[in-house]
């Protein structure tokens, strides 16, 4: 048995991580309970089932704590919130990309502000109930690996862990499935046992992101075409469309085939959306920048996976780093894929580490 330490349980207000909190309390440890303020104005976010970071989260996040027995804090992180997730969300749109903002929450605020606090406080870690394995590897350094419960695995958004942030962080869901979780929960009198799970954007509060992003950003007129660059339609900003994107591009008039055309390419400058076939969004190639490794970075090329998604599938490739550029031949191709996406490297179920998309290769086409 490890020896027990002190820990900050980042307590959403879910099911998950209030188990997760339970757990880190029978293994030993000292656990405190700690849920994030991540807004400044705490009715603009996500409320009631859907949320997670709502004042009703509070509340079951306070509840929860005192059914598991633990002290409970709430810290407010609204203002590293605002500067790192939420300006970034805007600021990537505006730049024709599609960011991860719960990915950017973990890298910058959960796991980095966090756990900054929690260490200057005297604490060991964080434990969270994200859905993920550590173990230690055979050199010593800590590895991440894949969930048990595939379903509901979430070292995607994880992916931007350092070797530094892995060895303080606990993740006690990740030899657990969702039902086994919830039951649990149950049996422990905890009221969140049978609460749904979050979805979609927190700070979104009506789920309507076009909506949100036109209040911040402000109309940005410009115009759809075609591949040939034939005008189909004004609209009123490139930041409402993401590659892959067909429903809601009101084109009216249908395609020569007849078949539904998707949105290929975005140019934020000016303004211009293409769209066009379905087989133009296979990707067999692109480039990531800003990697982060969970361990350390590649040497040579290397045969892999990636996952290119939160929820999306496993992709073999082959992966080489240059000067901090992450190139991935992807030998099965994706659909669909922007840059500001994540790409995570997987190696069987270790997590090598991530990057940012940057710039992708479609089949009979230039790069993106």
């Amino acid at each position: 048995m490890t020896a027990p330490l002190r820990l900050v349980a980042a307590m959403s207000g879910g099911v998950d991580s209030a188990v997760a909190a339970a757990r880190a309390v029978d293994a030993g440890h000292e656990v405190t309970g700690v849920h994030l303020a991540l807004s400044r104005n705490p009715k603009s976010y996500r409320s009631g089932a859907r949320g997670c970071c709502s004042i009703e989260d509070a509340g079951d996040a306070r509840r929860a704590a005192d059914a598991i027995g633990i002290p409970f804090y709430v810290w407010d992180m609204s203002d590293e919130f605002a500067e790192a997730v939420v300006d970034d969300f805007v600021s990537e749109y505006e730049a024709g990309r599609t960011p991860n903002p719960c990915l950017r929450c973990n890298e910058k605020i959960k796991f980095a502000a966090v756990l900054e606090r929690a260490v200057a406080l005297g604490f060991d870690g964080v434990v969270t109930g994200h859905y993920a394995q550590v173990r230690t590897g055979d050199e010593g350094l800590v590895e991440m690996h894949r969930a048990v419960d595939m379903a509901k695995d979430q070292s995607y958004v994880l992916g931007v862990l350092t070797q530094e942030q892995l060895r303080r962080s606990h993740f006690p869901l990740g030899d657990s499935a969702k039902p086994d979780v919830r039951r649990e929960a149950e049996a422990r009198g905890l009221q969140v046992a049978s609460k749904p799970d979050s979805h979609d954007i927190c700070f979104v509060a009506d789920g309507d992101n076009a909506g949100w992003l036109s209040e911040k950003i402000g109309p940005r007129p410009g115009t759809i075409v075609d591949e040939s660059g034939e005008v189909l339609r004004e609209h009123d900003g490139a930041y409402a469309f993401t590659i892959g994107q067909r429903r809601g591009l009101r084109l009216g008039v249908p395609a020569d085939d007849g078949k539904p055309r998707f949105v290929l390419d975005i140019e934020p400058v000016s303004g211009t959306v293409t769209v066009g076939p379905r087989e133009q969004l296979l990707v067999d190639a692109l480039d990531g920048v800003s990697p982060l490794w969970c361990t350390s970075a590649p040497t040579g090329e290397i045969d892999c996976t990636v996952q290119l998604r939160a929820h999306g599938a496993e992709h073999r490739a082959r992966v080489s780093v240059e000067a901090e550029v992450v190139h991935v031949e992807l030998l099965d191709p994706a659909e669909g894929i922007a840059p500001g996406q994540a790409c995570v490297v997987y190696d069987g179920t270790r997590v090598v580490g991530s990057a940012t998309i940057s710039r992708t290769r479609r089949r009979s086409s230039s790069p993106a």
